[in-house]
């Protein structure tokens, strides 16, 4: 007989990761009266539903460890001193002008913020506050202005031949064999990475650099030729991201911090360089595969495939957002709008398996069920269950009903006997389906087995239902169909349901092809057929 599985916690992945953390700190006997976890924010772009995720699974990490018993922080740092590389897809080409420097010098192209950088870290902060998500914000030009990191840098520099050399044995990038890994702000021209330091005075904590030519990524990036020293305690400067995550960890005391498989080189360096250098234990980590368009690209501010979470939030609610990311972890996922059908009816399935609606046999997906909807609730689950109504029924309904919109919706539904009053739940329901129901075509088919008596059935019913006479009764004339062919009835009104609602059940099923239309419904069996 298989040996059941321990559950930790509340079930879920997250629980398990937390408890990860906890044995290990316990192992190299470090304090735990507060457990710090961070993500790092880029600043350089629109930020994505990828980078909102990372946030998002390090505020689960923070959760569990509060479930467990431990004072927790999320530290949210922006890297807003980061250079920028290139003009993102979509933004203005006067930016051109500004590449090299940091983000936070760089105006607002939109105009409402003191900085591109802040702009670019406002939205990513707006998306974590719609999500209910608490976090401490650490920008980088504070990070570095107030020199909170600037023992790690002396240390870093004081070592940077070893760590020359160790970078290039472990990842093949030869770059800091010939520079210092620390870029100073050009004190002519306000440039990041054209800045080479080439001389550390320890003794003076000073960098002497060339401000020279250089190339981001494949472009060139022409030096204005400044000689300058500068001061790593008074002037701005930051380390690059082979060094510059293990001087937060250090500096912050963080402990554990979630990676994206783009960044995996960096995370290995730093791990040696918080080890061996800075004499730190690095924190736990976990890696998560990059979201991806429908097209199976990487979701990229600079290909202009975001999607953030202001679009996402049009149409669905938080919670789906938060299913998304609290689901998995491993695995790469194609992400779009057009998912958020079938997460909204699976965070309502959720919710009848957390208030009993629907059994399941096996008792450990109960309560991984029940965790997961947990999280996504932040561990502040509601006392009762909120009234729902089948995302594609609505989005339906508000094609039929473009004006006067949720009092139409609403009266069809209680003829349905679907919902018994209105109410502001619904009311919101309605409103996010029929943006979506405005915005986009029907949602993602979903997959269908049919067998042979089936296809007859349906192909006879496309024929009924595609003719110019009306039947008399169309839900008894259903009925009928599926009698005369030796299929149960409520079977094909489930295959119905399937193809309509992408549901199993609904409201009955002959006024719910009418009110859409006999015509569209035999189109779209159609294709199933």
């Amino acid at each position: 007989m298989e040996e059941e599985q321990q559950i930790i916690g509340r079930g879920t992945w997250i629980d398990k990761l937390a408890d990860d953390l906890l044995q290990r700190e316990k192992t190299l006997g470090r304090k735990t009266d507060l457990i710090r976890v961070e993500s790092g924010l880029g600043a350089s772009g629109i930020p994505h539903l990828g980078s909102l995720g990372d946030a998002v699974r390090a505020y689960g990490v923070k959760l569990a460890l509060e479930n467990f018993g431990y004072k927790s922080e999320l530290i949210a740092y922006s890297d807003d001193l980061d250079g920028l590389r290139k003009i993102p897809e979509g933004l203005p080409e006067s930016l051109k002008e500004h590449i090299g420097k940091p983000v936070s010098f760089i105006p607002d192209p939109f105009g409402c913020h003191d900085s591109y950088g802040l702009h670019m870290s406002s939205l990513l902060l707006d998306g974590l506050d719609k999500l209910g998500i608490e976090y401490k914000f650490q920008r980088g030009v504070d990070t570095y202005r107030n020199g909170l990191l600037k023992d790690q840098i002396h240390t870093i520099l004081t070592n940077s031949k070893k760590i020359g050399e160790k970078i290039a044995e472990m990842v093949g990038q030869e770059k800091y064999q010939e520079t210092l890994p620390y870029f100073p702000v050009c004190a002519n021209c306000g440039r990041l990475y054209t800045a080479m330091a080439y001389e550390y005075l320890p003794d003076e904590k000073k960098i002497k650099y060339k401000c020279a030519d250089t190339t981001i990524g494949s472009r060139p990036l022409q030096g204005c030729g400044h000689d300058g020293i500068a001061d790593i305690t008074k002037d701005l400067g930051k380390l690059p991201w082979k060094v510059e995550f293990a001087a937060r960890w250090q500096a912050f005391d963080i402990r554990f911090e979630a990676y994206g498989k783009d960044i995996m080189d960096s995370v290995k360096v730093n791990d040696w360089v918080a080890e061996e250098i800075l004499n730190f234990p690095p924190p736990t980590h976990v890696k998560y595969e990059m979201f991806l368009d429908k097209g199976g690209k990487k979701i990229s501010k600079s290909l202009g495939n975001v999607l953030t979470s202001q679009a996402w939030l049009r149409y669905g609610t938080a919670k789906t957002i938060l299913l998304l990311l609290y689901k998995r972890i491993t695995g790469a996922r194609e992400v779009g709008i057009d998912d958020i059908p079938a997460l909204m009816d699976e965070y309502n399935e959720l919710e009848n398996i957390y208030f009993g609606k629907i059994k399941l046999d096996n008792e450990t997906r109960v309560v991984r069920s029940k965790g997961l909807y947990e999280y996504v609730n932040l561990l502040n689950p509601p006392k009762t269950q909120k009234p729902y109504v089948n995302y594609r029924l609505l989005i339906q309904l508000c094609r039929i009903f473009r004006e006067n919109r949720i009092p139409l919706v609403t009266k069809k539904l209680m003829e349905y006997g679907t919902i018994k009053e209105s109410s502001q739940e619904i009311d919101e329901l309605i409103t996010l389906a029929g943006n979506y129901a405005d915005d986009y075509d029907n949602p993602t088919k979903i997959e269908i087995q049919l067998d042979d008596i089936s296809k007859k059935v349906l192909t006879q019913l496309v024929s009924t239902l595609s003719s110019e006479e009306e039947p008399v009764d169309l839900q008894n004339t259903i009925y009928q169909i599926a009698k005369d062919n030796g299929m149960q009835p409520k079977d094909l009104f489930r295959v119905l349901y399937q193809i309509i609602l992408a549901s199993d059940r609904g409201p009955k099923i002959g006024p719910l092809i009418i009110d859409i239309g006999r015509k569209k419904i035999a189109t779209s069996i159609s294709e199933y057929i």
